[in-house]
Order: structure tokens, then C-alpha cells, then sequence
């Protein structure tokens, strides 16, 4: 990458200045990080309404719309709930326990898991019948997952190191959760180089991290490509984290001349440094046939709206294609009811650079693809080519494409599925599992394999995949194998409170359908309609309460804030 014409004067002074901090950032206590999450909370809050304000305002719409909501839960309440994550796990080490309960790890027929959500006495409370899993590789024992993990504080403490991270562009919280996760899960300083889209945060960031800005552990900078390209190439910087396309990731480690694809397949990285990454890819929500009652249809089509629709697609983990039994009667149904949802919501535009030439190379594929929401939104409801854009290439925008594949029969169906979402479909970030209760207790050997099976760094059952980003305590990142010559969706994971090693996925559970609705699915949980769904009418206020309430849990706050997720 040429960066001759670039200044590089202040970049090389920032590296040199976070530089020095190194080896104080180290030396600081697990009382004293305790002590720094606990004041950053409450700047998190005090700044959270102007946080939401500006990425709303970005998109296009007012900070009161119903679409803010999502302003709150990928800004401000998702580094709440990571923050929080990191201090609950910092308490426990200080306090002279293990990071992780003994009760929680598992060992059954060589493998290992991880109970890891709920965490809390809140956490059950708030996310009622929501759990989450972490699968370690194969071979790792129960006592290999408890005692590699948190290396940080017992004893194995990385070197003093200068991190930097290249933050990504789409959801607000993303630069700072991975800056959370570099000071205290890898104790390294860090330098965030804010994404030109977003750049906008960047005086919300410094205020929240405005403790760590002070004593120099951390630094923000804005700048492209260029920018970029140096501060990954300095010689003080140790290592290197990066939101984005595997362009990016590809650019920076083979760069983009002429030469590039020779030094890739000849395995020669202009950088050759500690280099995590989380890249995306085209994700899958698969639909399993079962006994659905017209409720099911309807509360899951806003369920699979939301995983395309949150921020007019423009999310790595959006769910791109909808795979769909051919043969089950209620396909149609759900269809229709996905289209009533795309109908009704409310007009919004794909603001993120590139959207409608994207958009553009869909329709040319797909001429009769349907437009739905005064055209801001398209349904292309039957792919049948796997050469297809949609299923080869991550569209980050408004789209949901539909492949259905045979097996009228859940056990015949899976087993297509898993082999689609495994060896067609590109990346391995997330994907998404619906399946009626009913239908895993009749069939519990074939959902029980789908879920080992499917090869996704995070699988959401009954729960889009990207709560996993949002809840701090479940690894966040692709399924392991990729490697810097086919990069795929990243390498390594982030969001570990907990600090566990060797981790192969994290597998989120959450209830087919909500309170009390439940009670005849066999399913009974006291959660309602998620604030996160794009239809829950008192999203926006419900999460500007969760926000607060995790930032300083108390009883007083929850009236009102249950009265106000029942609402919606």
C-alpha cells in the first residue's frame, strides 16, 4: 500500500506516545481495572442518548423513530452489557475465584462445553430462557477449558503491547467492544482507527474511554485506507485487529499491487504479526418443518425480518438467505407472513456506501424479485442457481433470498441444510436455527447433529445469531480453519468475558415463542417479544431502560422497565 504522500508524522507520534503506556497498562491491577470498568459505566450512560443520536441521524432518521432502538442496543447497551461482562468476571478472579464456575464446564464423550449465559441473577431475569454454550475443540478436557482460561490474570500475562484496531463502519459499538477486549482479555494498549463511515463517534468514544485516553492506554485516530495501512505496518504496533471485508484483511497482509495474489499463494505477507479479524459472510437462518400454529408464523416472520431488516442489512451477521423445506406445507405461510412484515414496517434507506450499486447487481440477477416497503426492501423467494450473488457474495444490504431444499421430514431436511450452509454458502461468522420444540423432542438425534454439525462460529437455535455479538460473555468471531491465504470470515474470537481458550463456537438458545405462549409449545420462559425484533412497539424506550438498568442494576428500575418490554 503507497502511503508516500501520506503525513505520517502524528500517526508515528501516537504510536510512540501509546507506546511508552504499555508496560503501566500492564502493570495495572485487577482491582484497579475493577475500578476502572466501574467508573466507564456510568459515562456510558450519561453519553448514551447522544451516542444513539448521532448514529440514528446518520442513517437518516430522528432519535425518537422506532428504527433508534437499534442506535441503543449496538451502541450504547451493547458496551454496557460487555462492560459489565468484563467486570463480573474481574470481580470473580479478584475475589479468589476461578473465572468460571467448576459447575459450569461439561465433559461428556470427549468433548467439552461451557455454560456461559446466564451469568448472573440479571441475566436470568432479563433474557429469561435464553442460554449460550461454548463448544471447545475436540480433545480439550474440562479441566484444560477451567484452567487456560483468563491467562491474563493467573499468572500467564501477555507482554506490554501496542494493539490496533481498525474499527468497522456499520454498528456504533463494534471499535469500542474491541477495544475492551485488547485492554482486558489480551492486556494490551490500543490504538482505534475510527472507520470513515462512522468517524462521527469519535468524540462520544473519547468521552466514554476518557480515563483511558488520559493515562494513555488508548488512542483514536481518524483515516482510510492509508492511514490504516501505516499504523499496520509500524514497527512498535504488536498486533492487529480488524471489522471488515476479507478485501481488507487481504489488502493489509498481501497489499494490492500487482504482485498481491503471488505473495498469497506463495504464503510471503507483507505483515507477518498477530492479526485477528472478523469478516463476515453470507449467513444462514434454516427453518426446520414442524407443527407451526398461526401464532408461530407470525411471531417467527418478525423473528426472520429482524435478522435481515436491523440496520437495513448492513450487518455481517444479517440473515442473507432463508433456507426453507420445498416440501413442508407451511413454507407459503411463512412467505406471506414475512411479506405482511416487509409491507408494514416503515420506509427506510440503505445509507452504507456501496448499498445500491449492491442492491443494483441483485435486481439485474433477479428482475422479478418483489420490492416491499415503498421499494426499500426485496424478497427474492426462490433461488434456484447456487452461482447465484445472493448465495455466493454478502449483499450488506436490504435483501432476503430464499432457497428451498428437499426433505418433508426434519431429519431429511437438516442433513440438506447443514450440507448447503456448510460447503455453499461463504463465511462462517453466524448462523441461525428455527426449530419448533415439538419437533427437536420427536427428533432430537437430527437437531442434536444439525447443531454439532453446522460449522458457524456462533449458532443462534430459536435466536439470531447476533445476540451472541451483544452479550459480552459469548466468544464472538468465525468458526475456526481459516488461515491468512483464505482468510473467509476472520480469525480468533472477541467479546470472551470469561477468556476461555480453544474455543470451536458458541451455541445461543432462546424460546420458540414468547410468554406465555410457551406454556403450549412446551417451551415456557417469562421473556416477551424481544426488544430487539423491528416490530416490538416499545423497543426504543425498553432498551434505553436495559441500557441503564445494566449499567447499575436496581430493583427500583425494574417496574418500569418490565412495563415496558410487556408493551411491546
Amino acid at each position: 500500500m503507497n502511503t508516500s504522500a501520506l503525513d505520517t508524522s502524528f500517526l508515528d507520534r501516537t504510536v510512540t506516545e501509546v507506546r511508552r503506556k504499555a508496560e503501566s497498562w500492564s502493570a495495572t491491577p485487577p482491582t484497579e481495572r475493577i475500578a476502572l470498568l466501574e467508573r466507564l459505566l456510568p459515562r456510558v450512560v450519561s453519553r448514551a442518548p447522544e451516542l444513539a443520536a448521532a448514529g440514528a441521524r446518520a442513517k437518516g432518521y430522528a432519535p425518537e423513530s422506532p428504527w433508534a432502538a437499534e442506535d441503543w442496543i449496538g451502541g450504547p447497551w451493547a458496551l454496557a452489557q460487555n462492560a459489565a461482562a468484563y467486570l463480573h468476571v474481574l470481580r470473580r478472579i479478584a475475589a479468589g475465584k476461578e473465572p468460571v464456575d467448576a459447575k459450569a464446564v461439561h465433559e461428556e464423550s470427549g468433548r467439552t462445553w461451557v455454560d456461559v449465559f446466564p451469568a448472573t441473577g440479571w441475566d436470568r431475569l432479563l433474557l429469561n430462557g435464553f442460554t449460550a454454550q461454548v463448544w471447545m475443540r475436540p480433545g480439550i478436557s474440562a479441566e484444560q477449558a477451567r484452567s487456560r482460561a483468563a491467562g491474563e490474570y493467573r499468572g500467564r500475562p501477555g507482554r506490554p503491547a501496542v494493539a490496533l484496531v481498525l474499527g468497522a463502519g456499520n454498528v456504533a459499538a463494534i471499535t469500542a467492544l474491541d477495544i475492551l477486549h485488547k485492554l482486558f482479555a489480551e492486556g494490551q494498549v490500543v490504538i482505534a482507527k475510527m472507520n470513515p463511515v462512522n468517524a462521527y463517534l469519535r468524540p462520544h468514544f473519547e468521552y466514554i474511554f476518557d480515563e483511558f485516553v488520559e493515562r494513555g492506554w488508548v488512542r483514536f485516530v481518524d483515516g482510510g485506507a492509508a492511514e490504516g495501512g501505516h499504523l499496520a505496518g509500524h514497527a512498535d504496533v504488536d498486533a492487529i485487529h480488524v471489522t471488515g471485508s476479507d478485501r481488507t484483511h487481504d489488502a493489509i497482509v498481501w497489499g494490492t499491487d500487482e504482485d498481491a495474489e503471488q505473495r498469497r499463494r506463495d504464503d510471503r505477507p507483507l505483515l507477518d504479526k498477530p492479526f485477528s479479524s472478523e469478516l463476515g459472510g453470507v449467513s444462514p437462518c434454516i427453518v426446520a418443518p414442524g407443527p407451526w400454529s398461526d401464532a408461530d408464523f407470525r411471531f417467527q416472520a418478525e423473528h426472520i425480518v429482524t435478522s435481515k431488516m436491523n440496520n437495513s442489512g448492513h450487518n455481517c451477521i444479517a440473515s442473507q438467505i432463508l433456507v426453507l423445506p420445498r416440501d413442508w406445507d407451511g413454507t407459503e405461510r411463512l412467505l406471506d407472513e414475512i411479506r405482511r412484515v416487509l409491507r408494514e414496517l416503515p420506509p427506510r434507506t440503505d445509507y452504507y456506501p456501496g448499498a445500491a450499486g449492491r442492491l443494483a447487481s441483485v435486481l439485474a440477477a433477479h428482475p422479478e424479485a418483489e420490492a416491499h416497503g415503498d421499494g426499500c426492501r426485496l424478497l427474492v423467494p426462490d433461488i434456484t442457481d447456487h452461482d447465484d450473488v445472493l448465495v455466493t457474495e454478502e449483499v450488506f444490504g436490504s435483501v432476503l433470498g430464499v432457497v428451498r431444499l428437499p426433505g418433508q421430514a426434519p431429519a431429511e431436511f437438516l442433513r440438506h441444510a447443514v450440507d448447503f450452509a456448510n460447503n455453499t454458502l461463504p463465511g462462517t461468522l453466524g448462523a441461525t436455527l428455527i426449530v419448533h420444540p415439538r419437533t427437536e423432542k420427536t427428533h432430537r438425534d437430527a437437531v442434536r447433529t444439525a447443531i454439532a454439525d453446522l460449522r458457524y462460529g456462533t449458532l443462534g437455535v430459536n435466536c439470531w445469531s447476533a445476540v451472541g455479538f451483544l452479550l459480552g460473555f459469548t466468544p464472538w468471531g468465525a468458526y475456526p480453519g481459516h488461515t491468512r491465504q483464505d482468510i473467509g470470515s476472520g480469525i480468533g474470537f472477541v467479546h470472551n468475558a470469561f477468556m476461555l481458550k480453544d474455543i470451536e463456537k458458541t451455541v445461543l438458545r432462546a424460546p420458540f415463542t414468547p410468554a406465555p405462549r410457551g406454556l403450549v409449545t412446551g417451551d415456557p420462559s417469562l421473556s416477551p417479544r424481544p426488544p430487539y425484533f423491528v416490530t416490538n412497539r416499545t423497543a426504543l424506550t425498553t432498551v434505553e431502560r436495559v441500557t441503564r438498568f445494566t449499567a447499575a442494576p436496581s430493583l427500583t428500575k425494574l417496574p418500569a422497565l418490565f412495563a415496558s418490554a410487556l408493551r411491546g
